[in-house]
């Protein structure tokens, strides 16, 4: 909480997902669903996600040998995705004015708002819009 008559800081991102490579998608779902007892939060072709519904933050079921037959992550992807509330250029903005770094500005794509940024240690985190 800001003391009195100081300037509270601009929000920073919010936890959003954390990628999980599986060999087969729908078994996955399966067992973190079934077995685990997660719930499943999204249902949108390679975007599965399990967690427990009005919590904060998913697993990403990733199966990527849909688009990389090695099965691997992209070197330096971290597979973390972070939100951020209101006007996403304007949220990025304010990111890149504190020095973030981004390797994929912000671009609007067919499904939606993305960016990706670079931590110091050159670990890429996503960002896509809370809404």
């Amino acid at each position: 909480m800001p003391k009195k008559g100081t300037k509270a800081a601009p929000a920073g991102p919010q936890f959003l997902s954390v990628a999980i490579v599986v060999a087969d998608r729908q078994k996955a779902v399966e067992w973190y669903t079934r077995v685990l007892g997660l719930q499943r939060i999204a249902d949108h072709e390679h975007w599965q996600t399990v967690g427990q519904k009005g919590r904060a933050g998913v697993l990403h079921l990733c199966q990527v040998t849909e688009y990389d037959p090695k099965g691997t992550l992209e070197p330096g992807n971290t597979g973390i995705a972070l939100t951020i509330d209101g006007d996403f250029p304007k949220g990025c903005a304010a990111l890149q004015a504190r020095g973030v770094k981004f390797s994929s500005p912000p671009t609007k794509y067919e499904w939606g708002w993305g960016a990706t940024i670079v931590d110091p240690d050159g670990n890429e985190l996503s960002l896509v819009p809370s809404d």
